[in-house]
């Protein structure tokens, strides 16, 4: 077992807070305040606080990184070398439906590039974590991305497009990848919560996962814990993965390949005349 930088102890702690806050509130959810952010997207008082707690934590911890959080946008720090990205409840409409899937996100980046992660599920006390060159783990136990190398045995994840996400016709390119892999493949799952899926891959559950029109704070630490877990992540062009993204493709160290060539497959099929 590695033991975690100062840093990621303090990218923890914050998310263990902020999780225990949120596991409370989802034992209420129904009498939670909700306010209409967007089309088929919410915050919560629970979203507000839990991102209040993860501020709160990581400013004790390192109180001159500067913070981009999906509610409090951009937050400047003395030192602008070093940023979190924070998603301090990703999957906020299963959590407001009741749903048992959601989580806390918490990506550390330094000069542009994505170095230490830590993912936090409260309802399964399961905690993610993972920093450059010092491998990935599941609370003390050391993981790693599946081994699988056939699209026919693999498992895979992705994030369907709703109202308001997407246009009509990313919609039916989206559709037709769906159709592409879930006809050669084992299976393919939707949970709501990029983070989670991208731990999933991390830790050989999931053995590959795609989505466009992601944020950088919903792919920030998933995409560490990947990677140091033996996985790959790069755009859904194959082009590398940097913070401001806007697709993301993850797979085991076996599978980006077969898995890029069905969704390129599938896409230039919707595009041609």
């Amino acid at each position: 077992m590695s033991t975690p930088s100062p840093v990621v102890n303090v990218m923890q702690r914050a998310a263990v807070a902020a999780g225990k806050a949120l596991r409370r509130d989802f034992g209420e959810v129904e009498k939670l305040q909700v306010s209409k952010k967007g089309p088929a997207d919410f915050v919560s008082n629970a979203d507000v606080k839990a991102e209040r707690i993860v501020m709160n934590e990581l400013r004790k911890g390192r109180p001159n990184f500067g913070v981009l959080s999906e509610e409090a946008g951009q937050v400047d720090g003395s030192d602008s070398a070093h940023r979190f990205l924070i998603d301090p409840l990703d999957g906020t409409t299963n959590f407001l439906h009741g749903l048992p899937l959601w989580a806390v996100s918490i990506g550390l980046e330094r000069e542009g590039e994505l170095i230490a992660g830590v993912v936090y599920d409260p309802i399964r006390d399961e905690l993610f974590w993972g920093e450059k060159g010092r491998g990935a783990y599941l609370n003390q136990e050391r993981i790693r991305a599946s081994a699988r190398r056939n699209v026919a045995e693999s498992l895979f994840a992705t994030g369907i497009p709703f109202k308001g996400k997407g246009t009509p016709q990313e919609h039916q390119e989206f559709l037709a990848e769906m159709g592409a892999v879930m006809s050669v493949s084992a299976g393919i799952r939707r949970w709501g919560v990029a983070s989670l899926d991208l731990a999933y891959v991390a830790a050989g559950r999931f053995d590959g996962f795609w989505e466009l029109g992601l944020n950088a704070w919903d792919y920030a630490a998933g995409s560490v814990l990947v990677r140091e877990a033996g996985g790959y992540v790069a755009q859904m062009d194959g082009a590398p993965l940097r913070p401001d993204s806007p697709s993301v493709i993850a797979t085991n160290g076996y599978l980006l390949h077969p898995l890029l060539k069905l969704l390129e497959g599938a896409s230039a099929s919707q595009k041609s005349p």
